[in-house]
């Protein structure tokens, strides 16, 4: 196991959290976002979809000796990545409104004429994912200070 695996390991914590963060903030910068650039075969706007990050290991790249070294050490890997940033297929929520701009005015199946569909965004969702993000990133930065820590003491007993 090298010296800086450790804050790599946090790191890419770090990193990931602070993305899903600016998700959940673009989500409830759009709760109310009921036209974006797409529209239904019938011509009816599509309104903004709850977008999330997926979480993955990120692959360890070492020498095939440290890796099996590393597995047989220290199991606990090397970090994370995000594989994709995916729409959230929940249904959206539907508000009748037929003064609306955004109303439908064809109507489709399953979406009556008058309805506007609202984002897929709930405020609670959203912030108790923004907690566990928070949460999270003290977390690795709790980590990183450590690691930082135990370097300058070893560092310290080094010279003696």
């Amino acid at each position: 196991m090298g010296l800086f695996n450790a804050i790599d390991t946090s790191a890419s914590g770090l990193t990931a959290q602070r993305l899903r963060l600016d998700l959940i903030s673009n989500n409830v910068a759009n709760i109310n976002t009921t036209r974006t650039n797409q529209t239904t075969a019938a011509g009816n706007p599509i309104p903004y979809r709850r977008k999330v990050a997926v979480f993955v290991p990120r692959p360890a790249a070492e020498t095939p000796f440290s890796s099996v070294l590393n597995k047989a050490v220290n199991s606990s890997g090397d970090g994370v990545q995000v594989a994709a940033i995916t729409e959230d297929a929940a249904p959206f929520n539907m508000e009748y409104n037929p003064d609306s701009p955004d109303a439908v005015k064809v109507a489709e199946p399953g979406l009556p004429a008058g309805y506007v569909r609202m984002p897929n965004v709930n405020i609670v969702t959203e912030m108790v994912d923004m907690i566990s993000a928070s949460r999270a990133y003290e977390a690795n930065v709790t980590a990183l200070n450590a690691s930082k820590s135990m370097m300058s003491k070893a560092l310290e007993i080094g010279r003696g």
